[in-house]
């Protein structure tokens, strides 16, 4: 049976429904990436949440190929023998050669089928196929970086992998889709071999730009200076080449990989992520309020002794990701928050803004003060249930012989002492800690430092308090017991002012839950949301200008867009967080697959030019999000500013504001002006914003 897929979006009324039939009923896709059932980056979420969507279109036909990590397997997979008899062969023949090669089903959405090669057990094949690499490609590789070795490894035993199914008594048109460098050895040996495979090489970034971001070079303004140097991935450039569908994730990365690889991308294929929808609007809303109940109580205890402030006045912002203190913005965005801080006590704001840092750093334990924040209020708790349930007996006594408490007997000399106990537990001579753990490296950690120039210690004066939690967030921390996603759901608005970032999937995870967001112009997300909304910010997305501007320029613009948001009344907060879960729509797999879809059709055509043919469509095409029907009570149309209102005001709101039917409005205005993926409008507007003067 032909296992063609017809994809259609019918959440998203602006777009056309997508038929497109490709029989592929002999195909079989091999999708290789280092992060397969191995979480060591980005593209681990791209595999992971792509895979259930792959696995409906390709079915029994689908096989993702990575490492062997045992601490992974005994927790992700399970393995099984193949159910493929070509694959069986190849893993036998492979195993009896001196591989060790495993197969099973990933445990994941969508169960897809997973081979895991030991790159460990051919250790001793290193020096002949580096030597074999220079040789056939004059590619050297040199003898102390394990992370290339690593790739050298892999990528042998990756092109001996499917030279094998090639070899089958009836081989199936085989697709391979290679991801990033570390994989892209594997393609390069497979075209130099002249295998009959279909390739395509996805770069997710490159070395180069991430290297001279973080080191301060103005590098998107000069993409045509740094474009000669060659150290970029050691064989990025040669996959690129030899690949017969180039891939990248955004519009900005094609523009880099065009000037650092020297191709240009056939097909920007964005990242998405697996969307649940909820069937009344208020249930995330619902999410919400509970998970920042429970950062609530964490700050609680964080701030035991100092805790001066209105907790209901209080708004949580957060950063997370790799630790990568510039390429990701820390250093804008701790200065931003000096400057509000300001803004915030000049202006005699009510308002509190806990930033929290979310980045793993070299750590080695919970810092003492940290926890024992969190024992002190945990025993302030306990008394007050201990109080609470004397109090309630003798109510319960007195109401049962028909009298009404005398309030002045209802709590007696040991009921105060015990009070005033907790009460003196929680005197604390000290500031409230910035940091959660202790840090290996504290004199030379760049946010630590930059908190000891700005001078934001957490004290009572200001109006803006830091924590740099520098590790990641999981569910059984004794310290702060929550999941990245519980923790995000709880927040006010996710801060990613990065200077390189290819995608940025903290953002758009950030928007499907519901959840505003900044980020920038220069990150893939960010031109995505620029290209497919008319207003991000009234959508509760706000694009930050690091390509126009100096960086003192854009902390100003930062500052801006914070301290305006701290401006917000809730009831502005909640209508713009209804807007930016509606965006989430964009971000599907469902909608975003077929650029994926597109790409591997491509190359079968491009590989087998008897048996398929591919005619670009404009099934692809773009949407575009008008702005808000209703007048926007949050940023102006065409500020990024809002006023600051009253109850009353916000009761006005309420009459005015309908989220239901704007939502109904806002999907009959989606409008499909040009086509993303097969013609170079989007392209070359950002072509033309990158390369005019900056104005």
């Amino acid at each position: 049976m032909p296992l063609a897929r017809s994809l259609s979006v019918t959440s998203l009324s602006g777009l056309e429904e997508w038929d497109e039939e490709f029989d592929l009923e002999d195909a079989v896709l091999f999708e290789i990436a280092w992060e397969v059932a191995n979480k060591v980056g980005g593209i681990y979420t791209v595999i992971q949440t792509k895979a259930r969507l792959t696995s409906e279109e390709w079915g029994e036909n689908y096989f993702l190929v990575g490492p062997y990590v045992e601490s992974n397997v005994r927790t992700q997979v399970e393995l099984i023998e193949p159910t493929n008899p070509a694959l069986r062969r190849t893993i036998d023949k492979m195993n009896s050669s001196g591989c060790k090669v495993y197969f099973g089903r990933w445990l994941i959405e969508g169960s897809p089928y997973v081979v895991l090669i030991d790159i460990a057990f051919t250790a001793w094949s290193l020096d002949s196929w580096k030597s074999e690499l220079w040789e056939l490609c004059s590619i050297g590789v040199p003898w102390f970086d394990r992370e290339a070795n690593d790739a050298v490894l892999f990528g042998f035993l990756t092109a001996w992998l499917l030279g094998e199914v090639t070899q089958c008594e009836q081989p199936a048109h085989i697709v391979a889709h290679f991801h990033e460098w570390l994989a892209g050895l594997g393609l390069v040996l497979c075209r130099q071999r002249q295998l009959p495979v279909a390739t395509i090489f996805t770069t997710h970034a490159t070395l180069l730009g991430r290297y001279l971001c973080a080191g301060n070079v103005d590098f998107y303004n000069n993409l045509a200076e740094v474009s000669d140097y060659i150290i970029d991935s050691l064989w990025s450039r040669a996959a690129a080449h030899c690949a017969h569908v180039f891939t990248t994730v955004s519009q900005i990365t094609a523009i880099e990989a065009e000037h650092l690889l020297k191709r240009k991308p056939d097909i920007v294929t964005p990242n998405g992520l697996n969307v649940k929808k909820f069937s009344a609007m208020h249930e995330f809303q619902n999410l919400h309020a509970q998970s920042k109940s429970r950062i609530q109580e964490f700050v609680r205890g964080h701030f035991y002794g100092h805790l001066d402030f209105n907790l209901d006045k209080c708004l949580f912002l957060f950063i997370a990701g790799r630790y990568e203190f510039s390429n990701k913005g820390a250093d804008i965005f701790l200065e931003a928050l000096a400057r509000l801080n300001y803004l915030l006590r000049v202006n005699h704001s009510d308002v509190t803004v806990i930033a929290f840092f979310i980045m793993p750093a070299r750590t080695n334990n919970f810092n003492v003060e940290t926890l024992k924040g969190q024992a002190v209020r945990k025993q302030l708790w306990d008394t007050a249930q201990t109080v609470k349930e004397r109090f309630g007996k003798k109510l319960y006594e007195s109401l049962l012989v028909g009298q009404l408490p005398d309030v002045s007997k209802m709590l007696d000399k040991e009921d105060f002492t015990i009070m005033k106990r907790a009460i003196f537990a929680t005197q604390r001579q000290c500031q409230p800690p910035i940091c959660t753990h202790n840090m290996l490296e504290d004199s030379s950690d760049p946010i630590l430092n930059c908190v000891r120039r700005i001078g934001l210690f957490n004290s009572s004066a200001d109006r803006v308090k830091i924590i740099f939690h520098p590790e990641f967030l999981s569910s059984t921390s004794p310290l702060l017991p929550m999941d990245y996603e519980e923790f995000v759901r709880g927040c006010h608005l996710g801060v990613f002012p990065s200077y390189y970032e290819p995608w940025g999937y903290t953002p758009a995870e950030c928007t499907v839950m519901g959840i505003p967001s900044i980020s920038t112009n220069l990150s893939g997300f960010g031109c995505f949301m620029e290209e497919h909304i008319a207003d991000p910010t009234a959508y509760g997305i706000y694009i930050l200008d690091r390509r126009c501007r100096g960086v003192d320029e854009s902390c100003n613009q930062l500052t801006s867009f914070l301290f305006q948001f701290c401006k917000q009344s809730r009831r502005q907060r909640i209508i713009q967080r209804n807007r930016t879960e509606r965006l989430s729509d964009l971000l599907d797999w469902k909608y975003l697959g077929r650029y994926y879809i597109a790409a591997r059709h491509m190359a079968l055509a491009k590989a087998f030019p008897d048996t398929f043919i591919y005619e670009p469509q404009d099934t692809t095409a773009g949407f575009r999000y008008p702005r808000p029907a209703s007048v926007p009570p949050s940023p102006a149309l065409s500020r990024h500013s809002s006023p600051h209102h009253s109850e009353a005001e916000d009761n006005e709101d309420d009459e005015r504001y309908d989220e239901d039917l704007e939502a109904e409005k806002d999907k009959v205005n989606i409008r499909q002006p040009y086509t993303l993926a097969h013609t170079d409008n989007a392209e070359n507007a950002l072509v033309r914003r990158m390369v005019s003067p900056c104005v």
